[in-house]
């Protein structure tokens, strides 16, 4: 009588790997697709942020040397021909000279700024605003107001300017040297008692001054 020899349990075949490796291929392929969309983002923050606040500005520099009128604080009131003798001929009028209408001195608000300004009524009857010797940070969007609103030293003081009535006499020429603003010739001057180098980017002054009257 033969016997059947014994067999061995049969080879199994490697189906359960082979379901895991086809598992896993789908969760890899969207870990790259997340990993690949996360560096996108974080490429396009950092884009964005550079050209909101544009760092490199802290370090760099715009010199402006502008010619600035030599002025008064009051218009020669007495002539030539009004002091002469009778027997003396008379001499040529002085040239009407620039007159001084308000200055006023710098005060640190957001960055370190100095300097000084002046409102300048020209010979021909036009006015300016003379900034002189300005030494402040460079910046994004940098604006040069006349204000209403007083000027406060601290951090109090660097939102203050868009608070009431403005004039906006153009974009900083530079962060450092002398310049000079036109002013509107329909501007009413008595509404502003204050100039700010305005952030309009971030709506915060670098520095600003009080506006004193000439005597």
């Amino acid at each position: 009588m033969s016997s059947t020899p014994p067999t061995g349990p049969e080879p199994q075949t490697d189906e359960s790997q082979t379901d895991a490796t086809t598992s896993r291929a789908p969760m890899r392929t969207a870990t790259k697709v997340w990993l690949s969309v996360g560096i996108t983002a974080l490429v396009i923050a950092l884009v964005v942020g550079a050209v909101l606040f544009q760092p490199w500005r802290i370090w760099s520099t715009t010199e402006v040397n502008e010619t600035l009128p030599t002025s008064s604080t009051v218009e020669p009131s007495v002539t030539a021909e009004a002091t002469a003798a009778p027997d003396e001929a008379a001499t040529p009028e002085p040239e009407p000279q620039p007159v001084d209408l308000a200055t006023g001195e710098f005060i640190s608000h957001e960055h370190e700024t100095t300097g000084s300004v002046r409102i300048v009524e020209q010979p021909d009857g036009t006015r300016v605003l003379a900034i002189e010797n300005l030494a402040t940070s460079d910046g994004p969007d940098l604006k040069v107001w006349l204000s209403d609103q007083p000027v406060i030293e601290g951090s109090d003081g660097w939102g203050v300017f868009d608070d009431g009535a403005y004039l906006d006499l153009g974009s900083l020429k530079g962060n450092v040297g002398n310049q000079l603003y036109e002013i509107p010739a329909d501007a009413d001057l008595s509404q502003y008692s204050s100039v700010s180098i305005w952030c309009a980017r971030f709506a915060v002054s670098f520095g600003a001054a009080e506006l004193i009257p000439a005597p």
